[in-house]
């Protein structure tokens, strides 16, 4: 008998591999409902971060968010 069980792309086991993203990302494949605590966690870090920076944590944020709304707009337009 053989296996269905395919091996994952390099992307993905890139992805794993990584310490904070690859358990988000594993979390997120068992149960979908995972990724809204994932992005409390996001927006409560960039909370505090401005709680104790101020401005410039936002702003860091932001250019950090960059390239992500780039990859977003391209992904939109290629359809």
């Amino acid at each position: 008998m053989t296996s269905t069980h395919q091996r994952a792309s390099f992307g993905m086991r890139f992805l794993y591999a990584t310490p904070i993203l690859g358990q988000i990302a594993r979390d997120v494949q068992k149960d979908i409902s995972s990724i809204y605590y994932a992005l409390v966690i996001l927006v409560t870090c960039i909370v505090l971060a401005m709680k104790l920076w101020g401005l410039v944590a936002l702003a860091m944020t932001a250019l950090a968010f960059v390239p992500v709304v780039f990859f977003i707009l391209l992904a939109i337009t290629r359809g």
